[in-house]
């Protein structure tokens, strides 16, 4: 095939996505009033999961810090006229984004694969789905862990009892999407590291040597994400983090001689 000929089947391919995207934009537009309330301003009230699943824990060890989720609720101001319409329409175009990425992913498998060899085919399509399932998995971390646990801390705090906390609806907007899409992007780490050790830029035995100072460095990150006294909370975050590591390590291959210290 021709660059002209590769350029027009690429050209379809982006059509296809576009198309894919815009589907799912319109039908979230339609249901994003129910979606806003059931879901993302959810972690507002103090009925979400979390919050109750952390109460009922330090309810039944009581050396804890309490965790209280009676009267929590944070409600939302809008300051700019056209912010509604315009986080409508973002957070629809978001979602669509999210929910089509497997669709993304196979258009984009479907253009390169006639390029590959059969032994890089396997290992590209492996590739291809373990990275959309960590995807998701680090978008469900976001917003059911790592969001509300932030979002409660921050609502919560007070410089002064003179100022009392205003959360407008642009701010908790930006705070809930980076915070979901970064753990989203987080959560593709060993994907990296797998396509770095591929590449030979990246050896399993780095992982052991710096294990000591990755888990200081993953405890500090945690303890930014909850800032909060309770070791309860600082370890719900710490291990996933922590965890995402040692599978890094998992799928780096090792050389041949750490196989053979192993």
């Amino acid at each position: 095939m021709t660059f002209w000929g590769h350029l027009d089947v690429l050209r379809r391919v982006l059509f296809k996505i576009a198309a894919v995207i815009i589907m799912f934009a319109v039908v979230f537009f339609i249901f994003m009033p129910t979606i806003f309330d059931k879901v993302i301003l959810a972690p507002c009230r103090g009925d979400f999961w979390l919050y109750e699943f952390f109460h009922n824990v330090t309810s039944a060890f009581p050396y804890l810090p309490q965790f209280d989720t009676d009267g929590f609720e944070v409600h939302l101001i809008n300051i700019q006229l056209a912010s509604q319409l315009f986080i409508h329409m973002s957070s629809s175009f978001w979602l669509a984004i999210v929910f089509s990425f497997p669709f993304i992913l196979y258009f984009i498998w479907g253009f390169v694969k006639p390029a590959l060899y059969d032994h890089e085919i396997r290992g590209v399509r492996r590739a291809f789905m373990f990275g959309n399932l960590m995807f998701f998995i680090g978008l469900a971390v976001g917003y059911f862990l790592v969001f509300p646990i932030t979002l409660r801390f921050l609502a919560e705090y007070q410089l002064s009892e003179l100022v009392p906390n205003q959360v407008s609806l642009d701010s908790y907007m930006n705070t809930f999407l980076s915070m979901i899409f970064i753990m989203g992007v987080v959560f593709e780490m060993p994907l990296l590291a797998w396509a770095l050790g591929a590449i030979g830029l990246l050896r399993r035995d780095f992982f052991k040597r710096y294990r000591k100072h990755a888990i200081v460095i993953l405890l500090i990150i945690a303890a930014i994400i909850t800032p909060t006294s309770d070791p309860f909370t600082l370890m719900i975050v710490f291990l996933p983090l922590y965890m995402l590591y040692e599978a890094s390590a998992f799928f780096v291959k090792p050389m041949r001689n750490e196989t053979l210290n192993e």
